[in-house]
């Protein structure tokens, strides 16, 4: 099952898409501002493996973007916002490769060059067993370092919704460690194949991507000032500007 919440109206669809390890929890202030706006609807589900979201026997770019493409088979008018991973999946969705057809696609901080022991080391992350806290403190602060949303950058609950699981065990992360099977897919490949509009964007202190890597692929990508990776939670406003000039 894909959990998911939508808001906004119109016929107008944007696809909210979280990075490796978040929720949609991260998308609160784009939400808010595409409603101020009226841009159109929103959908921001927890990819599978995230959040309330159920657990795949096995992860890739494919298998997240054939759930997703359930999610919006209907729709006429869509487009993606994605963010890390998110950005991956707007991508293979804009093939037209799993029965949608996608206008747009807003990329933020995809990580592009996997060296292989950035590769291995995300292997060996999908591998590990599931580690227990004794109380929520720890764990929700496992969360905020794991996912990049310290206090400084996230300091309300709602950016980090879901990011934690309590059971009979104790207090665990709701991510399922295999998601990190997906790292090291072929950046070069999904662009080449997307039939959509494309912007790229990254914040200016964003330590996975650089703006000459992501200029390789689109001459015009854009630099958001003052931010890192999670650009989105820190500067929703401009997140949603770009997506204006699709």
């Amino acid at each position: 099952m894909l959990w998911y919440e939508k808001g906004g109206s119109g016929t107008r669809v944007i696809l909210l898409l979280h990075g490796l390890g978040a929720t949609s929890g991260v998308w609160a202030g784009v939400q808010r501002v595409l409603n101020e706006r009226g841009i159109g609807r929103w959908i921001s589900p927890d990819l599978s493996g995230h959040g309330r979201s159920a657990v795949l026997r096995q992860y890739s770019v494919g298998s997240f973007a054939a759930q997703l493409a359930g999610l919006v088979q209907a729709e006429s008018e869509l487009f993606v916002i994605g963010h890390s991973l998110g950005a991956y999946l707007g991508l293979a969705l804009a093939s037209r490769w799993f029965g949608v057809d996608v206008r747009g696609v807003l990329a933020i901080g995809p990580k592009i060059s996997w060296p292989p022991a950035d590769v291995q080391a995300a292997h060996e992350l999908a591998t590990r067993p599931v580690r227990w806290y004794s109380n929520s403190e720890e764990a929700w602060n496992r969360y905020r370092r794991v996912s990049g949303l310290e206090a400084g950058i996230a300091p309300a609950d709602e950016w980090l919704r879901h990011g934690v699981t309590q059971s009979a065990e104790g207090w665990r992360l709701s991510q399922d460690a295999r998601t990190f099977q997906v790292a090291g897919a072929p950046f070069d490949s999904l662009v080449a194949g997307a039939k959509a509009r494309l912007v790229l964007a990254r914040g200016e202190h964003d330590p996975m991507v650089s703006t000459s890597e992501l200029q390789a692929y689109s001459p015009d990508a854009q630099e958001i000032t003052a931010v890192g990776h999670n650009a989105h939670v820190e500067n929703p406003d401009e997140i949603v500007r770009l997506f204006g000039t699709l």
